[in-house]
């Protein structure tokens, strides 16, 4: 990481008091960063945000990316903005998909425009594994939200401003996730509800995330897409490593499979993967930058295209419960909720803190 990146810049975070903006807003204050603007529609979020920060360099932008003028408002004389606002719930999506495509779709095209026409350098889009195949209108939303990024180098290829889109799988202790769910079902004395045991999944923490962002950030090339790897487990497995540190003995109970939900999720498709660059941690893929003048008859096709398989959380190397235990001991929120009901953090997990 270039300590100096930041150094004087001023910085946009759309949707930026969910998990995300607090986790790069506390991270980017830690550096000479000159100006963190919040842009997001819930005022008493960003109040919350504000007296919990308590730093003048963050300033707070009430509007909503879904309008232009709002997006205008906020991107003003910014260096670089990290495009966080989504809707991002499964079901809810499922029910008012045009409420997806208005956000997630639209609202994208209205960040990368103002972005370019306030020169902002770069612009870094978050988007999902459930962009993969998609068989939800949130994931179908993200896909296009991923699209919609990548045209603009399509359409502007001698554009300052390079717009890069970063995916990633489950975000643990994020707001909304499921982590904090089974921890107050547990406190409540309940057992813990799951939808399908067998269900896998990509974890990763939120400083995962961001470290992925400020990759992209630094590596990005007009139209890029990043990936960290990631491992990951069954949710069952989750739900057992939960238990196992907070209440041993609750008992697990199926409920059933939620609105357009998929057994396993990937990160990567096969078809993306065939032009991927391994960075180590990362994979980079690299924007497709052929323009519309087709040969009217192609004679070969892509030959490698059978040597890559998806990169898929059935099929990387899965955690057992007890490194699902080690992860999760390595989020400061599990402890603290370890340290507030009384149970004993393991002595394995003090070099995590």
């Amino acid at each position: 990481m270039n300590e100096n990146a930041y150094g004087g810049k001023t910085v946009l975070i759309t949707g930026g008091t969910g998990s995300f903006g607090n986790t790069v807003a506390r991270s980017l204050l830690q550096r000479d960063v000159g100006e963190i603007r919040i842009l997001s529609r819930d005022e008493e979020k960003q109040d919350t945000m504000r007296h919990a920060f308590g730093d003048s360099r963050l300033r707070f932008y009430v509007g909503d990316i879904r309008d232009e003028g709002s997006v205008e408002r906020a991107v003003k004389s910014v260096d670089y903005v990290f495009h966080a606002a989504a809707l991002k719930q499964v079901p809810s999506c499922e029910f008012f998909p045009m409420e997806a495509v208005r956000t997630n779709v639209v609202g994208t095209e209205n960040v990368v425009r103002a972005s370019d026409h306030a020169g902002v350098s770069s612009v870094v889009c978050l988007s999902t594994d459930k962009a993969v195949y998609p068989v939800n209108a949130m994931g179908m939303s993200k896909a296009l939200m991923e699209k919609v990024a990548q045209s603009f180098g399509l359409n502007n290829r001698a554009a300052d401003t390079i717009v890069s889109c970063v995916r990633y799988g489950n975000v643990m202790y994020s707001r909304g996730s499921v982590i904090p769910l089974f921890i107050s079902q547990l406190k409540a004395g309940k057992n813990l509800t799951v939808t399908n045991a067998a269900m896998t999944r990509f974890m990763m923490s939120l400083s995962d995330s961001v470290d992925l962002v400020e990759f992209a950030f630094h590596h990005a090339k007009q139209g890029d897409l990043f990936i960290k790897k990631a491992p990951a487990c069954t949710i069952g497995d989750l739900a057992q490593a939960v238990i196992n540190l907070f209440s041993p003995g609750a008992r697990i109970e199926v409920i059933g499979t939620r609105h357009a939900e998929k057994l396993s999720e990937a990160l990567a498709s096969r078809e993306e993967l065939a032009r991927a660059v391994d960075m180590g941690e990362y994979f980079r893929i690299q924007a497709d930058n052929r323009d519309l003048n087709y040969s009217i008859y192609v004679d070969e096709g892509d030959v490698t295209m059978a040597d890559f398989a998806d990169y898929d959380s059935h099929t990387v190397p899965r955690l057992s419960i007890a490194e699902v235990e080690q992860m999760l001991l390595g989020l400061p929120e599990v402890r603290a909720e370890l340290h507030a009901a009384g149970r004993p953090i393991p002595a394995s997990a003090d070099s995590r803190s």
